[in-house]
């Protein structure tokens, strides 16, 4: 595997610690902040005290990680279409990632009367959701058939169910007006460790060769 191969590859993993660390260091300077209750697009939004730098730290730098990664993709499965079109998918989530940072929505999130900013961002988080959910789908059938890994599939499997299950909850949550954040960032961590362990799967011709290199 080629030096770029595994550069591309990696960002995948990267993309999990990035936002649980950006997401973190940018709540930090939002007082009084909770976790539990407010979506992560409050840090961004509209007369937010991390208005202006959020997106900076949070949804640009992901929408690279997850183009970089789209990319490792495609080069490293470029004779399955299934797989192609998960990296293409890939791609659209970094899209919507861009654009989520680049819409900022309303103060609150939750306006009665919402912007063209605040539509566009809902249109944007509604294109991460299902492009991703979507690519995670995709692995079940490629688990096997594509990169010879049941295990794979089945991971993705229990992935896609996940953020299915945690999507209802979000939406149960945004009319309750109770634990939305809690349930957004469940869903949204499933579906960055299902890229993750996609990431991982990957690499690991590369993973191998390193680790015959460092016992012989």
């Amino acid at each position: 595997m080629k030096t770029l191969d595994r550069i591309l590859l990696t960002c995948g993993l990267l993309i999990p610690f990035w936002l649980l660390l950006g997401v973190w260091l940018t709540a930090q300077a939002y007082p009084g902040y909770d976790h539990l209750q407010q979506a992560m697009s409050q840090l961004g939004a509209v007369g937010a005290p991390t208005y202006s730098w959020s997106p900076l730290l949070n949804n640009f730098p992901l929408a690279v990680l997850f183009a970089l990664f789209a990319w490792g993709l495609a080069r490293r499965w470029p004779g399955s279409k299934v797989a192609l079109a998960s990296a293409a998918l890939v791609l659209l989530h970094g899209l919507g990632s861009l654009g989520t940072g680049w819409f900022p929505c309303d103060q609150g999130c939750a306006p009665a009367h919402p912007s063209l900013s605040q539509q566009l961002h809902n249109a944007s988080g509604l294109l991460m959701f299902l492009s991703l959910t979507l690519a995670s789908a995709l692995w079940i059938w490629a688990g096997k058939r594509v990169a010879g890994s049941p295990a794979l599939g089945r991971f993705s499997l229990a992935c896609v169910v996940g953020a299915i299950i945690t999507v209802v909850l979000m939406a149960l949550a945004a009319k309750s007006g109770q634990l939305f954040g809690l349930y957004q960032r469940l869903n949204y961590t499933v579906s960055v460790i299902w890229v993750a362990g996609l990431a991982l799967h990957s690499l690991r011709p590369a993973l191998a060769n390193r680790l015959r290199i460092a016992t012989t």
